[in-house]
């Protein structure tokens, strides 16, 4: 399966804490060798980003730490 064909197929999913509104939120899909998928709800139409495996940890680890808190 290509990239695109295995985009289209993905199991996207957003927070749980995002709401109902589908608005302001970004959907990720987990994809083969590891990397990720992240795309707009606003805009799923888009090209999503792809990201490694180990780019995705970094960013969650540095979530989980704080780094991005305003």
């Amino acid at each position: 399966m290509d990239l695109i064909e295995e985009l289209q197929n993905a199991a996207w999913r957003k927070a749980r804490k995002s709401g109902p509104n589908q608005g302001n939120c970004l959907e990720v899909a987990p994809l083969s060798g590891g990397r990720v998928g992240l795309r707009d709800t606003e805009a799923p139409e888009r090209a999503p980003f792809v990201v490694s495996a180990s780019v995705w940890d970094a960013f969650i680890e540095g979530a989980k730490k704080g780094e991005f808190d305003f």
